[in-house]
C-alpha cells in the first residue's frame, strides 16, 4: 500500500449560541474545522481533522510510502520541517496527517483503532467542558443540564476574571451535577486560558478554594511558564492542569521537570502519535493525562490504551457539519464503535453547502488581549459578559463570521 495523495476540506462547528473564554468570545457560536483527507492506491482513505498550513510541505514526507508506518512516518514529517519549526500550526498539519494515517492503518487492519491500539474497553471517561464564557446564568444551567442528563459528574468552566463570577456560576453547575447525581459530590474544574500573572492566579483560586474543592486548575499561566506553573501548584490545593497548547515532548519537558503540571493535557488537533507519546512520558512521572478538543476522536481511541487516562473533555454534543462520528454518549463516557478505523464519515456535499457566504473573524479567544495578566479591576454584567477597564480585552465576533478552528478546549 502506498500514499498516492491528499485533499483539504474546511466545515464548521455550529454551536448554535455564544462560545467562547477569558480571552474573546465568538458571539454566533461558529468555529471552523479544518479536514486532512489521504488517499492511497489501494482506495482507502484516511480522515485528520486539523489545520492543513504548509501541508504541501509536510505531505513531501509521505508521498508514497506506505501509511502502515505510521510512527516512523510521523518523525519523518517533523525532520521534513526541521529548518522552519514544526511547532504551532505547522504541527497540526503533522497531527492531522498523522491521524489520518492511523485511520488508514486501522482500516487496513478491518478494525477500529482502539482496539488496533491495544484498548480493552470502547468506552473513555469524560467531563463536560461548554466554551461557556459568553453564557448568561440560564444559558449556563441549560447548557449544562443536558450534560447531567447524559451522566456527566464533572465539568469544567471558562473563568478568570472576576472571582464573584466564577464562584456563582461553579455554584449553579455544582447544584446541577449534585441533584443529577442523588447527592453525590461532582467534579469541578476552572478553566483561566492563560489570563492570569501567578501572583493573580494563586490570590483568585485561593479564594475560589474557600468554597470549592476545585479538580484542577487549567492555563492559569502562560503555557511555556514551568516556574509559575509550579508556583502556582504550590499555592493553591487544586491540581494544575496544562499542556493542550504545547507541541512536541521538548515543550513537556522542562514544565513536568520544574513540577509545574499535575494533569497533563495534550490538544487533539495534535495527532494520536503525539498524545501516545505525552501519555507515555507523563506515565514515567506518575501523572495523569486528559485530551482536550472540540472533536477528539482520535485521542479518544488512544485513550483507552494508556494506562494513565483520567478524563477526556466533551464539548459539543453534535459533530462538525457533514462529519458523522461511530461513537455516542452515555452514562458519563464516550463510547466508540466497531467501524474500522476512527469511524469518521465526511459528507463533502453538507461540507460545500455550510460553508456558504462565511468571512474571516478578526478576534475572539484565539486573539490574545491586550492586557491579559495586567487587569487590576474587572467587573461582571447579569448576562455573564465580562466588562473590563480595556474595551480590547473581550470583543464578540460579528454574526456570520468564520473562525479559525478551536480544536482545544
Amino acid at each position: 500500500m502506498r500514499i498516492t495523495g491528499y485533499r483539504t476540506l474546511t466545515t464548521v462547528q455550529e454551536w448554535g449560541r455564544p462560545v467562547g473564554d477569558a480571552n474573546g468570545v465568538y458571539a454566533d457560536g461558529v468555529m471552523s474545522v479544518p479536514i486532512i483527507i489521504v488517499h492511497t492506491d489501494e482506495g482507502i482513505t484516511g480522515v485528520g481533522l486539523g489545520p492543513h498550513v504548509e501541508a504541501e510541505t509536510v505531505f513531501a514526507a509521505l508521498d508514497g510510502q506506505d501509511p502502515r508506518a505510521v510512527t516512523a512516518l510521523y518523525d519523518r514529517m517533523l525532520r521534513q520541517t526541521f529548518k522552519a519549526g514544526h511547532t504551532g500550526v505547522v504541527f497540526g498539519t503533522i497531527g492531522a496527517f498523522d491521524t489520518a494515517l492511523w485511520d488508514i492503518k486501522a482500516q487496513a487492519a478491518g478494525e477500529p483503532l482502539w482496539r488496533l491500539l491495544g484498548g480493552r474497553e470502547r468506552t473513555v471517561h469524560a467531563y463536560a467542558s461548554g466554551l461557556d464564557f459568553g453564557l448568561t446564568d440560564d444559558e449556563l444551567v441549560a447548557a449544562y443540564q443536558v450534560y447531567a442528563e447524559l451522566g456527566l459528574r464533572a465539568a469544567k468552566l471558562k473563568g478568570g476574571l472576576d472571582i464573584e463570577r466564577d464562584r456563582h456560576r461553579l455554584a449553579l453547575v455544582r447544584e446541577i451535577l449534585t441533584e443529577a447525581a442523588h447527592g453525590m459530590r461532582p467534579g469541578l474544574m476552572l478553566d483561566a486560558n492563560e489570563s492570569w500573572s501567578r501572583k493573580q492566579a494563586v490570590r483568585h483560586v485561593s479564594e475560589l478554594e474557600r468554597t470549592f474543592d476545585l479538580a484542577w486548575i487549567e492555563e492559569p499561566v502562560r503555557r511555556w511558564d514551568a516556574d509559575g506553573l509550579a508556583t502556582v501548584s504550590r499555592g493553591v490545593r487544586a491540581a494544575v492542569a496544562s499542556g493542550e497548547n504545547l507541541t512536541g515532548l521538548e515543550q513537556f519537558r522542562p514544565l513536568i521537570a520544574a513540577g509545574g503540571l499535575d494533569i497533563v493535557q495534550t490538544a487533539a488537533v495534535w495527532g494520536v502519535t503525539h498524545f501516545l507519546r505525552v501519555a507515555a512520558l507523563a506515565h514515567a512521572f506518575d501523572l495523569p493525562v486528559s485530551p482536550v478538543g472540540t472533536t477528539p476522536v482520535g485521542l479518544l481511541h488512544a485513550a483507552t490504551s494508556v494506562p494513565n487516562h483520567i478524563a477526556s473533555e466533551l464539548q459539543d454534543l453534535r459533530p462538525p457539519v457533514g462529519v458523522a462520528l461511530d461513537l455516542h454518549v452515555a452514562d458519563g463516557a464516550f463510547v466508540l464503535g466497531d467501524l474500522p478505523g476512527l469511524g469518521v464519515r465526511i459528507d463533502e456535499t453538507v461540507i460545500a453547502a455550510a460553508r456558504h457566504g462565511k468571512t474571516s473573524a478578526p478576534s475572539g479567544p484565539h486573539v490574545r488581549p491586550e492586557h491579559a495578566g495586567r487587569r487590576l479591576v474587572v467587573t461582571a454584567d447579569r448576562g455573564g459578559a465580562a466588562h473590563q477597564p480595556h474595551p480590547v480585552d473581550v470583543r464578540p465576533v460579528p454574526v456570520n463570521a468564520e473562525v479559525p478552528q478551536a480544536a482545544r478546549g
